[in-house]
């Protein structure tokens, strides 16, 4: 278990755990956070050993979201000149970055989400590909209470997850969307009792996904990112390119060998990445 300010992960059973683990401070994203979490996502993604990520948390919120003394601090937000407000744009850039990295994770990411999921964890939980929820959680779009446009991800994302007149009430009003709405538009996939049972279901499904071959989970979810954002024509010759790339006979007979046996399949793991600025 690696244990970092923000949040503690562990690797178990090719699944990868990462717990924001700063309770008393509602998990709140400060700088560090974001230093942290992007370096994480960067060697998870490079190592290719884990094949699947799940994100949880401790405490009551699964987040606050933003530290509100964020741009207090080291970050200013200069908008006394052209080129300060020019300058809002390349920050934003580079937060934003962070979060796109769930979403291009070479791996499928699951979120445990319990109660608040607020403002900046609306921007994280929807980079990730599967979410689930407990009975208690609510999920909000704080930003329109503080007097700005949420500008790291929810705005882009969410109407790709949930209908667009349900995304323009919550930007628009900043209430809250609980759980069992959240259920019914299709924002979490289940809704769970407890904190507990909510981490659970999403190791469980992690693990399921660690047992497919790591090249074919690859190969889907690039697949499923790609039809998202372009045409039925576009996704179906994306498709054929991408299957002709990943193809693999041997990932195939072992896994349907190992569904007959009625044991674990065998399969090679993702290649690791080397940053080619290393290389100098």
């Amino acid at each position: 278990m690696n244990t970092h300010t923000c949040f503690s992960l562990g690797t178990t059973d090719l699944v990868a755990h990462l717990v924001l683990n700063r309770p008393a401070e509602l998990n709140t994203m400060n700088p560090t956070f974001w230093r942290e979490l992007d370096e994480v996502l960067t060697r998870i993604h490079a190592e290719g050993t884990a094949r699947a990520l799940v994100i949880s948390s401790t405490g009551k919120h699964f987040s606050a979201g933003m530290s509100l003394d964020t741009f207090a601090g080291g970050i200013q937000m200069d908008d006394q000149s052209a080129e300060g407000r020019a300058a809002i744009f390349d920050v934003l850039m580079d937060i934003q970055a962070t979060f796109t990295k769930i979403e291009t994770l070479r791996i499928p990411v699951i979120c445990a989400i319990q109660g608040g999921c607020i403002g900046g964890a609306v921007d994280m939980v929807t980079a990730a590909c599967i979410r689930y929820a407990t009975a208690d959680a609510f999920f909000c779009i704080q930003e329109i209470n503080i007097g700005m446009v949420a500008d790291v991800g929810t705005l882009q994302r969410l109407p790709k997850l949930i209908p667009m007149a349900v995304v323009k009430e919550m930007a628009y009003t900043g209430r809250r969307l609980s759980a069992s709405k959240a259920l019914a538009y299709g924002l979490v996939n289940e809704v769970f009792d407890t904190h507990e049972a909510t981490v659970a279901a999403a190791l469980q499904c992690a693990k399921e996904i660690a047992s497919k071959p790591p090249v074919a989970i690859w190969g889907t979810k690039q697949a499923v990112n790609y039809a998202r954002d372009h045409s039925m024509e576009d996704s179906l010759r994306q498709m054929g390119w991408l299957q002709g790339a990943v193809w693999s006979n041997a990932h195939v007979r072992e896994a349907i060998s190992a569904m007959k046996e009625k044991r674990a399949g065998e399969f090679t793991p993702l290649a690791p990445l080397q940053s080619f600025q290393a290389l100098g």
